[in-house]
């Protein structure tokens, strides 16, 4: 689960802070798993939310832009992707601002829809889908710049 809190945040002691919490968090609400999908699953619900507590009470997801002011997407060489390791991918992505990586997180990831993800956050399913796009178009352009 360390994995999934880092994935949010880029500082170790946070992330180990939200560790601590999401387990605590874990242990008391035992009772309330029932038993329907798989225990990972519901714990890594229980430690994405923690990590996006974290974020929504330091307010960094309030990094919005519209999605008119994005540029057209860079594709990336096809032989820079073959070359790219699964590690070195996520050290990009960890490398993102906290509003494009935490969007990006959770829908290339996770699986969660724009729609869900605005909820979640609270902003809104465009600034979602603006976020993804300007977190994409950063990975290609830095992929691009490695190989």
């Amino acid at each position: 689960m360390m994995g999934v809190c880092l994935r949010y945040v880029d500082d170790r002691e946070t992330a180990r802070d939200l560790l601590q919490d999401g387990f605590v968090k874990v242990f008391t609400g035992l009772d309330s798993y029932a038993g329907s999908g798989s225990f990972e699953g519901w714990m890594r619900r229980i430690f994405v939310n923690c990590a996006l507590e974290y974020l929504r009470r330091s307010d960094v997801l309030r990094e919005a832009t519209d999605l008119e002011n994005t540029a057209e997407l860079i594709h990336p060489d096809s032989s820079a992707i073959s070359d790219l390791s699964a590690a070195e991918l996520m050290r990009l992505v960890s490398e993102l601002p906290t509003g494009f990586r935490t969007v990006f997180n959770m829908f290339a990831i996770e699986g969660y829809s724009h729609k869900e993800i605005g909820e979640m956050l609270g902003i809104t399913e465009s600034t979602s889908r603006s976020q993804y796009t300007r977190a994409k178009q950063l990975l290609q352009r830095r992929i691009n710049a490695l190989y």
